[in-house]
């Protein structure tokens, strides 16, 4: 099935392992799949562009923040979008219709995808903590005018800020199957752990942030 109006938005650091087959799998859905390569040094622009995706580069690493946003900026036919993690595992059209059918059908205006059964540790890291999914469906518009989508290292903070104060509706959605690399073995376990750290200390500081960002 093919949704014109509907891309995939795809930010990558680094995922040249398995970004291809992210994208293999969203273009059975649709022929607009963008991935934003954030400042990688290994070859995932080039792994997506040969797999068959739009690819819009940053450099330098900047945050999937302002990834996320240059690839909804550059997926001007769009309509809706779907955002996926570039570190998939068992990735599934199945999945993708899982996201998309409650916000194509008008039941909800942003749909959360929720690992169910893909591996112990990703499916507790993702049922601990339901707001930091990076597998969402919503319309493109809206997800754009989030306040500082495309300034946060990490924009998860700033879209649940915006779902609760804009009253739309949402809910999560379980994805049987589905996991992600850790970064523990993306990167080494120390440099993983490392990487997680600063990760959630970004993450709790974003209330900080915006009350700075309002008194300036």
């Amino acid at each position: 099935m093919t949704l014109p109006q509907t891309a995939v938005v795809i930010p990558a650091y680094n995922e040249a392992q398995t970004v291809a087959e992210v994208v293999r799998v969203a273009l059975l859905l649709t022929p607009e799949v963008i991935v934003a390569s954030d400042g990688s040094s290994d070859d995932t622009a080039e792994v997506a562009r040969s797999a068959g995706a739009k690819v819009v580069e940053l450099s330098p690493n900047a945050g999937k923040g302002p990834a996320l946003y240059a690839a909804l900026k550059a997926a001007t036919g769009a309509e809706y979008v779907l955002m996926l993690d570039a570190d998939l595992l068992g990735l599934t059209p199945e999945h993708l219709r899982l996201l998309l059918e409650p916000v194509l059908s008008g039941r909800l205006d942003m749909s959360i995808g929720i690992f169910d059964g893909g591996g112990l540790m990703t499916d507790l890291g993702n049922r601990l903590t339901p707001h930091l999914s990076g597998q969402r469906a919503c319309r493109r518009m809206w997800l754009l005018q989030v306040p500082g989508l495309g300034e946060e290292r990490w924009p998860e903070p700033a879209i649940t800020d915006a779902l609760k104060r804009s009253g739309v509706k949402w809910d999560y959605v379980e994805l049987p199957g589905l996991a992600q690399v850790m970064k523990e073995e993306k990167r080494g376990f120390w440099k993983g752990v490392g990487y997680r750290s600063r990760m959630y200390v970004d993450l709790l500081g974003y209330q900080r942030r915006k009350k700075k960002n309002l008194k300036d």
